[in-house]
C-alpha cells in the first residue's frame, strides 16, 4: 500500500504491510455452523454470504493469528470491510473471542485492525450481542496486564468503533479514515463530516495519532516495545536540569526565576529525555489539553517510561483526565512514570467549573496514589497549589533551582491577606517556596543541577 494511498485495504494487505517477511499464522476458531439464512432466516442472507466469499476469498470479515510487527510477537486480527461491509454477526465475535483468547493465553499484545460498519442487520439481537462478547474479551485482557492497540481503517464505525477501536488503549487512525460511531446513512443530514473523520476524532481527544499508511509499521513497532508486555522494570530516572540557574536567595527571585520566559519548558526535558515519544491524545471526553503532555517514551537504553508533563499553562480539566489515563495505563502495563510539574495552577474560569475541573483533579490525584509502579517528579517550573500537587509523587518529588511550589501564589496570598502588592514579596518569602526551602522541609527530596 503506498504512503499516500487511501486507508481503504483489504485485511490481508493491511496485515501484510505490518508483518512483511516475518509473516502471519492464520487461526480458526471452532466450527459452529449458522442456521440456514441465519438465526433469523433472513431471505436471501446464506447467498448473500456466498457472494461476499467468493468476492473475498474470505469466510467471515474478520482474519486473526500470530505475526511478528517490528521484532515484536503480537496478535493481529484484521477486518475485512469487502465482507458484508466488514460487519460483525456470530460467527465474527467467535473469532473476535478466539483473537483475544489467543492473546490472553499466550501473553501478547493485541494490534487490532479495524474496517467496520458495525453489527450486522441479518442476525438481529445475535449480531448485536456480540458486542459483549468483544467487550468481556478486552476486560479479561486487561485485567492480565496486556496492551490492546487499534488501528481505525476506512470506514470505522458502529460497534466496533465502540468496542474493538475506542476500548483499546492506543487508537490510532489512518488519515483520511471516517471514524464515528454513527455511520454515513444513519447520520443527521446536516452534521459536520469533519466529525466523522480521523484528523475530526482526533480534534475531540477520541484517538491518539493520525498516521500515514505508510508510516503505520514504524509507528506499532515503538508502541509495542514500549507497552510490552515487561518484566520488573526500575523506576523513571531523574532528567537532567535543562539550565544552570543558581539558587534564589530569596521567595520573590525564585517566584521570578520560575516564570521567566526564557526558562527551559517541558519540550526541552522530554526531547533530552527520550529517543522515542509517542504521544497519547486527549482525554476520551471529547477534550483535549494542549498544555499537557502525555505518552508513552524510549529512552536510549531502551527503557519505557510514561510521561505526563505540564507545559507553564494553567492545567484544564481535560488535562487532569488525560493525566490519570496515561498513569493507570502504565500502572496496569507496568511502566514506569515521570511526571513533568510546571503550572501556575489548575485553570479557574468558567469553562473549566463546567466541564469538572474538581473532579479531574480528585482523579489525577487518585491514580498517582493508586499507582503500583514507581513515580517520579521533578517540578521545573511554577508548582502552583493543589492543581500542581496532583500530578507529583509522594515522597519521590525532585525540584530544579529555578522552580517553585506553593499552597497558592504569593499575589494571591497577599491580597487575601489584605497586604499591599509592595508585600508580596515579604509574602513569597514566608510562604517558604524557594527549591532549598522544600528540600529543608521535606517535600523534595533533591534539586536537581
Amino acid at each position: 500500500m503506498p504512503a499516500d494511498s487511501p486507508a481503504r485495504a483489504t485485511a490481508r494487505e493491511t496485515i501484510a504491510l505490518l508483518t512483511g517477511a516475518a509473516g502471519f499464522t492464520e487461526h480458526r476458531p471452532p466450527s459452529h455452523p449458522l442456521p440456514p439464512d441465519g438465526p433469523l432466516g433472513w431471505a436471501g442472507y446464506d447467498a448473500a454470504r456466498e457472494r461476499a466469499g467468493t468476492r473475498t476469498g474470505e469466510e467471515e470479515s474478520v482474519v486473526y493469528g500470530t505475526g511478528v510487527v517490528g521484532d515484536r510477537a503480537c496478535v493481529l486480527l484484521a477486518f475485512e470491510f469487502g465482507f458484508l461491509g466488514g460487519s460483525l454477526g456470530r460467527l465474527t465475535g467467535d473469532r473476535l473471542a478466539a483473537a483475544y483468547e489467543l492473546a490472553l493465553t499466550r501473553r501478547l499484545p493485541l494490534l487490532a485492525l479495524v474496517a467496520t460498519g458495525g453489527s450486522r442487520m441479518q442476525e438481529g439481537m445475535v449480531a448485536l450481542t456480540q458486542l459483549q462478547r468483544v467487550a468481556a474479551a478486552s476486560t479479561r485482557l486487561r485485567a492480565a496486564g496486556l496492551p490492546q492497540i487499534a488501528v481505525v481503517r476506512d470506514p470505522t464505525t458502529g460497534g466496533g468503533w465502540a468496542t474493538v477501536g475506542a476500548g483499546a488503549d492506543v487508537v490510532l487512525a489512518l488519515r483520511g479514515a471516517q471514524v464515528g460511531f454513527a455511520g454515513s446513512r444513519v447520520r443527521p443530514a446536516d452534521a459536520d463530516p469533519h466529525a466523522y473523520s480521523a484528523e475530526g476524532q482526533f480534534a475531540a481527544g477520541q484517538v491518539d495519532a493520525v498516521v500515514p499508511p505508510g508510516e503505520l509499521a514504524r509507528a506499532l513497532t515503538h508502541w509495542l516495545r514500549a507497552l510490552g508486555p515487561h518484566g520488573a522494570l526500575p523506576a523513571a530516572p531523574l532528567p537532567r536540569a535543562r539550565s544552570a540557574a543558581r539558587l534564589p536567595e530569596t521567595g520573590r527571585e525564585a517566584v521570578a526565576a520560575a516564570r521567566d520566559p526564557r526558562r527551559p519548558r517541558a519540550e526541552a526535558y522530554l526531547a533530552d529525555y527520550f529517543g522515542v515519544r509517542l504521544p497519547l491524545h486527549g482525554d476520551r471526553c471529547g477534550g483535549a489539553d494542549p498544555g499537557l503532555l502525555c505518552g508513552f517514551g524510549l529512552r536510549a537504553d531502551g527503557l519505557p517510561v510514561a510521561y505526563v508533563a505540564q507545559c507553564g499553562t494553567p492545567t484544564r480539566p481535560a488535562g487532569y483526565r488525560a493525566a490519570a489515563r496515561t498513569i493507570r495505563l502504565a500502572d496496569r502495563l507496568g511502566v514506569p512514570v515521570l511526571t513533568l510539574v510546571d503550572t501556575p495552577g489548575a485553570a479557574n474560569d468558567a469553562e473549566a467549573e463546567r466541564a469538572g475541573a474538581g473532579a479531574a483533579i480528585a482523579d489525577a490525584f487518585a491514580a498517582v496514589a493508586e499507582a503500583r509502579v514507581p513515580v517520579t517528579t521533578l517540578v521545573i517550573g511554577e508548582g502552583g497549589s493543589g492543581g500542581a500537587l496532583a500530578l507529583a509523587a509522594p515522597d519521590n518529588t525532585h525540584v530544579t533551582a529555578d522552580s517553585y511550589f506553593s499552597v497558592i501564589a504569593p499575589e494571591l496570598a497577599a491580597a487575601i491577606l489584605k497586604r499591599p502588592p509592595s508585600e508580596t514579596g515579604a509574602t513569597a518569602d514566608q510562604l517558604r517556596l524557594r527549591p532549598q526551602d522544600l528540600l529543608e522541609l521535606g517535600f523534595a527530596r533533591s534539586i536537581v543541577s
